[in-house]
């Protein structure tokens, strides 16, 4: 199973990016759990957001609430993050991860499977 995260880029503050998340060797309806994290240099890797795949119940970081969307395309089998209202807080490498059921959702230890990350920046 491979998860490929695309879609970062250079941004300024204030503007918008979308993020996806394709999967290969298995589709996101066998997991029950896809959610975005990002590391920025020097941090620690943080939760940013999750979806339940059944019932398509979101989760999202309070620094993110309201500001960013998780949502997931069925007929694509990708999974997207929406960003508006960037800050320069922001900038980060994002991953996507997937996990049947993991105990946390918000704990990257419990997913099992990641994409290589995509790098967002924002400048000021």
């Amino acid at each position: 199973v491979q998860l490929q995260a695309y879609g970062g880029g250079l941004v300024q503050a204030g503007g918008s990016l979308r993020l996806s998340c394709a999967a290969s060797g298995r589709t996101f309806s066998s997991f029950g759990m896809v959610a975005w994290f990002r590391q920025a240099p020097g941090k620690e890797r943080e939760f940013v957001a999750a979806i339940r795949w059944s019932g398509v119940i979101t989760y999202y970081a309070d620094s993110v609430k309201g500001r960013f969307t998780i949502s997931r395309d069925n007929a694509k089998d990708t999974v997207y993050l929406q960003m508006n209202s960037l800050k320069p807080d922001d900038t980060a490498v994002y991953y996507c991860a997937a996990d049947r059921a993991p105990a946390q959702y918000y704990s990257g230890r419990y997913y099992q499977y990641w994409g290589q990350g995509t790098q967002v920046t924002v400048s000021s």
